[in-house]
């Protein structure tokens, strides 16, 4: 059995948002995310479904082209080949629960490493 705490793992990065994975295998990969204000992940669509649970703070949850506000206690599922992305309000951290199923590829992040390049949470238009 895996069994982690938030407050253990958390970790925050100046530059971009911290994902500590906490489980990996074949077929699920589960991540605790930390953003900072404006902090994200890109945009992007593996072939993967992802759950993810809001533990605290506010923030965007992108589904297809529809962007959903989200707070602690709400639970999104975004399915596979849906671009999808999370990003942190300017004025609050978020930390939140990843479940991806199964794991994305190295070459399916290709869009979020772009995206934190350019500091781009849609890496496909000209500004975030």
């Amino acid at each position: 059995m895996t069994a982690t705490d938030f407050d253990a793992e958390r970790g925050y990065d100046d530059d971009q948002f911290s994902a500590v994975e906490v489980f990996r295998s074949d077929r699920m990969k589960v991540v605790c995310g930390y953003f900072q204000p404006g902090q994200f992940i890109p945009v992007h669509a593996p072939s993967s479904d992802v759950a993810i649970h809001v533990r605290s703070g506010t923030g965007t949850v992108r589904d297809g082209e529809t962007e959903h506000h989200v707070e602690a206690g709400d639970v999104v599922v975004v399915e596979a080949d849906t671009d999808r992305g999370v990003k942190a309000d300017d004025d609050s951290s978020l930390e939140a629960m990843l479940v991806t199923a199964p794991p994305p590829t190295h070459a399916e992040h290709e869009p979020v490493r772009e995206g934190l390049q350019r500091d781009r949470f849609d890496p496909h238009t000209r500004e975030s």
